[in-house]
């Protein structure tokens, strides 16, 4: 028989990568989204998991052998971020409990447990690099920790085996989305290409001359069914990243080939792209009229607040995965690769021209 799984988040980057991936190996695929989502093969589950009461009625009639947990709000304070987060993973958990419940549940959370929270994102003092499972948590409140309680205390009570899934920047397809790179700089290239401005990279010294890391949401995917199938990785927590290392010097060079446009060399100030593209909204809007783009609104597709914290860190970013590799995980994505297909696929799809 096939295995049912549900995806709360599948209209996100992450989520929607792995039920193309579950559904490519034969699994059936609820997903539980706020709003429908129309992708081929998942049968959509409609809730607000920040409403315990509406999330336990559309959960009502779900069996799922697995669970991914691919969903977060984002909040204006720590403070809020903790608890609308850690209840939305409680509410889950726990409308499923009251059936038969899913055998193994797996959460996404990312490289922010080593680094700390947005609001005190890369200070204070952090463990070295590269991260590594082993080094735990920062003496810092954050919600990734308070969601990783919620998940522990439900497998504790409910018998079910877990997983946490530590990404570092994620590169995939989505519209809407908080944390959304890829899709930003796409939307950030192009405007340089339609306006002749200089191709800027907006961040620091740090992340240009360092070293950095990357992970493909497909590559993401892959390691969360890995994860759910393999016994060896049951409640385990694990870094996924694809494999490859880049810097940025590198890598800006080559997005900006992609898009027909010169990078400018790194000057060693850093311009954030929320001044960069503080006055796009109308270029866009513009651009997008002409070329019959599905969104012309800029503030759904790019996410420059989250692109410049992630640029505009002073400290180099390297992930180990030695943890999944020992226990057999061994998939790869070269980051540049990753990139030009996610070009590819919103030029495909509409959404860049």
């Amino acid at each position: 028989m096939a295995k049912k799984a549900l995806i709360a988040g599948v209209s996100g980057i992450v989520g929607s990568a792995t039920a193309q991936l579950l559904l490519e190996h034969g699994w059936e695929v609820d997903g539980l989204a706020r709003r429908a989502t129309d992708q081929a093969g998942v049968q959509p589950i409609l809730a607000d998991l920040q409403d315990a009461d509406a999330t336990a009625m559309a959960l009502a009639d779900c069996r799922p052998d697995a669970v991914f947990i691919t969903t977060w709000l984002r909040q204006n304070s720590e403070a809020e971020n903790i608890r609308v987060n850690a209840s939305m993973v409680r509410n889950l958990l726990k409308a499923l409990r009251e059936m038969e419940g899913p055998r193994h549940v797996a959460l996404v959370t990312g490289l922010k447990h080593y680094l700390g929270p947005f609001g005190a994102y890369g200070q204070g003092s952090l463990p070295q690099t590269p991260f590594r499972e082993e080094q735990g948590r920062l003496e810092i409140e954050n919600f990734y920790y308070a969601q990783e309680d919620e998940l522990f205390a439900a497998a504790a009570r409910d018998g079910f085996t877990w997983s946490v899934h530590r990404p570092h920047t994620v590169i995939g397809v989505a519209v809407g989305n908080a944390m959304n790179m890829g899709t930003t700089l796409a939307v950030y290239a192009t405007i340089c290409r339609e306006t002749g401005r200089p191709f800027i990279f907006p961040g620091s010294a740090a992340q240009w001359n360092g070293l950095t890391d990357m992970t493909d949401a497909r590559q993401l995917a892959r390691h969360l069914l890995w994860a759910t199938t393999t016994p060896a990785a049951a409640n385990e927590d694990f870094n996924i990243v694809n494999g490859d290392v880049f810097r940025w010097s590198w890598m800006w060079g080559r997005i900006a080939a992609w898009f027909g446009i010169e990078p400018v060399p790194f000057d060693g100030a850093v311009r954030p792209l929320e001044q960069q593209m503080a006055a796009d909204a109308a270029t866009w809007h513009a651009i997008a009229i002409r070329e019959g783009l599905l969104e012309p609104d800029l503030q759904r597709l790019a996410s420059p607040w989250h692109t410049d914290a992630d640029l505009g860190r002073p400290i180099e970013v390297v992930t180990d995965m030695s943890k999944s590799r020992r226990m057999g995980f061994r998939d790869y994505q070269a980051t540049d690769d990753a990139f030009y297909t996610l070009f590819e696929q919103l030029r495909a799809g509409g959404w860049i021209p």
